[in-house]
């Protein structure tokens, strides 16, 4: 179960302001990544806040409405499209999510608590947990709102082209979601540098 307990050892190592920050959606073939950034107050506390893939959709948009609409969490998210995904790889796209969201919050945090491995370069303190999501409310939070941000985006994405399911699947390679690429080829929303699509678009050609 998450808590304050990283965030409250930065803050004892001088380091005033400590956001959380996590992204979704880093293995689709379609669609962007979304990548979120939250500073939660010092007393912050929630009963069922977790890591986001552990909730259900309802609890994940629950959650969601209650950090965006508590004034005293500052949090951003920011959208990483398909065509940078492809132009500068998934990687190097989720890196710069992770340090743009983080830059663009008011006020800017001192630290960062990540979820995963360290971002090259980053312009802030960073400290990176592996299973963050499960281990910071502020990492757990931020995934609530990648997710739920990209889910939103995906539904969206599903209304433009009906015809792969993206409101079922998200944009993962699942069975339904392969034999619809091969039944009516990638859309724009399709990331070309995955390996799926772009091997799908060598045998159409």
């Amino acid at each position: 179960m998450p808590t304050l307990d990283h965030e409250n050892q930065l803050r004892r190592d001088g380091f005033r302001i400590v956001a959380g920050v996590d992204e979704a959606g880093r293995g689709p073939l379609a669609g962007p990544v979304t990548v979120a950034a939250v500073v939660l107050p010092a007393d912050f506390t929630h009963a069922l806040l977790n890591d986001s893939k552990q909730l259900t959709e309802k609890k994940r948009e629950q959650l969601y409405a209650e950090i965006t609409d508590d004034a005293r969490i500052r949090w951003h998210c920011c959208v990483i499209g398909t065509e940078v995904i492809d132009r500068i790889n998934i990687l190097q796209a989720t890196w710069e999510g992770m340090r743009r969201c983080a830059l663009e919050l008011e006020p800017r945090p001192d630290a960062v608590l990540i979820d995963g491995k360290p971002v090259k370069q980053y312009p802030l303190h960073q400290v990176a947990l592996v299973k963050g999501d499960s281990l910071s409310f502020s990492i757990a939070a931020a995934s609530v709102i990648a997710k739920v941000t990209r889910d939103r985006i995906m539904q969206r994405l599903a209304a433009e082209y009906p015809a792969y399911g993206f409101e079922i699947h998200k944009g993962y390679p699942t069975p339904g979601h392969l034999a619809a690429l091969r039944k009516h080829g990638p859309c724009p929303a399709h990331r070309r540098s995955f390996a799926p699509v772009a091997q799908l678009e060598l045998d159409l050609a």
